[in-house]
């Protein structure tokens, strides 16, 4: 317990919780916008299954990333993941400012902005286009987080660990509460952004070093 109390693990475990904090967001808006052509029933099926899926696969990348993350070289192609996935969600926020009612609608059920509809304005799918879509993206953004978690928590365990266990129970219980903050409160996800890209830098570097030791060895 008193590694924690160091202010390099507090620091650690800041940043943790804010990468937990909008990662977790930004899936649960992915799904949203993936469910939202969909009517009401098929789309309430396919945000729950895309939870869930989000859920059951960061459990599995923790338990997996902890351990190939020791493998020299692993930390700076992880770095490097990092790096596209800054960008990737820096589009996400561009694209999804035009799309937030639709967002918002399909995640709350209801229809706020009164036009008779929910989602109107989002394209058409079927359900099997829209879980494909939904399971692709959540593969995706959970190897995101978990590699974020390890990354920020550098060699402090506990935080690692901590970070994890966040991240599954905030994608599971709270993921569209979280995404309606970040809807209203788009600072959030920026300064999430920041943290993500200092996290991917610093990955980079340790890792070029220890790949460097390892070939001068």
């Amino acid at each position: 317990m008193s590694e924690l109390l160091t202010p390099e693990a507090l620091s650690a475990l800041l940043q943790v919780i804010f990468i937990d904090l909008v990662l977790a967001g930004d899936n649960a808006i992915v799904i949203g916008l993936a469910a939202a052509g969909l009517p009401k029933d098929q789309r309430n099926k396919a945000i729950l299954i895309g939870i869930m899926a989000a859920t059951v696969l960061r459990i599995g990348f923790a338990a997996a990333t902890t351990q190939l993350l020791q493998i020299v070289g692993l930390l700076l192609a992880g770095g490097v993941l990092l790096l596209w996935v800054c960008w990737k969600m820096w589009r996400e926020l561009q694209a999804s400012q035009g799309q937030e009612v639709e967002v918002a609608e399909a995640l709350e059920g209801r229809d706020i902005n009164l036009d008779g509809e929910i989602a109107a304005g989002a394209p058409r799918k079927t359900f099997a286009q829209a879980t494909w879509l939904i399971v692709v993206a959540d593969v995706s953004m959970s190897l995101d987080n978990v590699l974020a978690v390890a990354g920020a928590a550098r060699d402090h365990l506990a935080v690692m660990v901590f970070g994890l266990a966040l991240s599954i129970a905030m994608m599971g219980l709270a993921a569209t509460y979280i995404a309606r903050l970040l809807q209203r409160y788009r600072w959030i996800a920026y300064a999430g952004l920041a943290i993500i890209l200092y996290v991917a830098l610093e990955m980079i570097y340790r890792g070029s070093h220890e790949v460097l030791a390892h070939l001068n060895f």
